[in-house]
């Protein structure tokens, strides 16, 4: 139990972390909402165009 405290206990206080893991996190996660937003934003504008215009049809 006390090996487990000591790890436990440095890996709370270690300041390196693990970047290069993070960076290829960000990197995909920009990747991934690009190419999602590229495919689907005609989509999105035709369906905010039409529910804009249903609006203006019920003045």
């Amino acid at each position: 139990m006390q090996q487990f405290q000591s790890r436990y206990k440095s890996a709370l206080t270690s300041e390196r972390g693990d970047v290069p893991g993070w960076v290829l996190v960000v990197l995909m996660t920009t990747g991934l909402v690009t190419a999602i937003w590229t495919i689907a934003a005609p989509r999105l504008t035709s369906i905010l165009k039409n529910s804009l215009d249903a609006m203006n049809g019920i003045r």
